[in-house]
């Protein structure tokens, strides 16, 4: 003998089924995507909804674009730059010679006192 608490024939936090309880589903239109790779996409927007002029590609993540022939190109990645590279760029060698003469000049002058 089973229990009289069991609901049957569903599951526990099973909603209203069919369209009438739902709403009516908004008209969808279907837009296709190229990336740089050739990469098809083709997500599906509300009818009256702004459809965006890139997508990023779910299969390599580029940026994609609506004309196939033409697709955007892919980001240019910056290296990365550690901080003596970064001072490189706004010094000359002649320049950092002359700073650390400087330096180095102090530094021997302040271990010149006598004890």
């Amino acid at each position: 003998m089973g229990s009289g608490n069991a609901i049957r024939g569903s599951r526990v936090g099973a909603g209203p089924m069919g369209e009438a309880e739902r709403g009516e589903a908004a008209p969808r239109v279907r837009v296709s995507f190229w990336c740089a790779n050739m990469h098809e996409t083709r997500p599906s927007f509300a009818s009256d909804a702004a459809v965006p002029e890139y997508w990023d590609c779910p299969r390599c993540g580029l940026p994609a674009g609506q004309d196939e022939s033409a697709p955007p190109a892919p980001p240019r990645n910056e290296p990365y730059k550690t901080h003596l590279a970064y001072v490189k760029e706004r010094r000359s060698d002649t320049d950092g010679a002359a700073i650390l003469a400087e330096a180095l000049e102090r530094l021997r002058s302040s271990n010149r006192t006598p004890w």
